[in-house]
């Protein structure tokens, strides 16, 4: 797989490129739980180390970089801006492509500084939120939307899916949610009807990447059909 995986991120070194998705701005005014930052300090930050990181010439948001539907929340615009003064200090442009959840983005973007579309080419890639059919044809699809974690001894552990050549003959990368406040989908019995998104046609092919914190690495599994037998 030509791509690092880092704390719910990845980076394609070819394209230079960092790509995050469900970002679900917005999500702690919903929430009953707080995270110990708060939700702006949690996300800038952590973005911010994944720039210094791998010092990338372009972040992609793969879509839902809202929660609301209906509504911008309290603090959201602010934490929109803090995202992307965050992005253009390290040099990086950002970029957003929209979701299911992004009603409301022209509220919070400021389009003289940046704007959003439906899907995003780098190279031979294509970054897609997911919820839907993309469009152009690529070498491989980069989205986000089912908020993959795979469950290991009991603990469950946010993950990327690689399943090669499994959508129209591509590579496609499923990302999990980088709110550390959304819930994500355990993926481990799944099948491809199970999923929301139309890119997964074979749910048994896609390989669990996990980024372990400690270690400070990325373990790669097999594929769901094989792993979950080991589990």
């Amino acid at each position: 797989m030509d791509a690092q995986f880092r704390d719910r991120a990845v980076y394609l070194p070819d394209e230079d490129v960092l790509v995050v998705a469900d970002l679900h701005v917005g999500r702690d005014a919903a929430s009953a739980v707080e995270l110990p930052l708060g939700e702006r300090e949690d996300l800038t930050e952590r973005l911010a180390d994944l720039l210094a990181a791998f010092s990338p010439a372009e972040v992609v948001v793969a879509g839902d970089l809202l929660h609301a539907f209906d509504r911008v929340p309290e603090g959201t615009a602010e934490t929109v801006a803090a995202l992307r003064e965050t992005v253009e200090a390290a040099g990086a442009t950002f970029v957003v492509v929209r979701g299911n959840h992004d009603s409301m983005l022209e509220s919070v973007l400021d389009a003289r500084r940046f704007d959003s579309r439906d899907e995003y080419r780098v190279g031979d890639t294509l970054v897609h939120h997911g919820h839907a059919e993309p469009e152009g044809e690529a070498a491989r699809y980069v989205v986000g939307h089912d908020h993959p974690t795979i469950e290991i001894e009991g603990t469950r552990h946010p993950c990327l899916l690689f399943g090669p050549e499994t959508f129209r003959g591509a590579d496609v990368l499923v990302l999990p949610a980088f709110n550390r406040l959304a819930p994500g989908t355990t993926v481990n019995g799944m099948s491809a009807r199970d999923f929301q998104t139309p890119v997964v046609g074979d749910a048994d092919a896609l390989r669990p990447v996990v980024w372990d914190a400690d270690g400070e690495e990325m373990l790669s599994f097999p594929p769901l059909g094989e792993f979950r037998r080991l589990l």
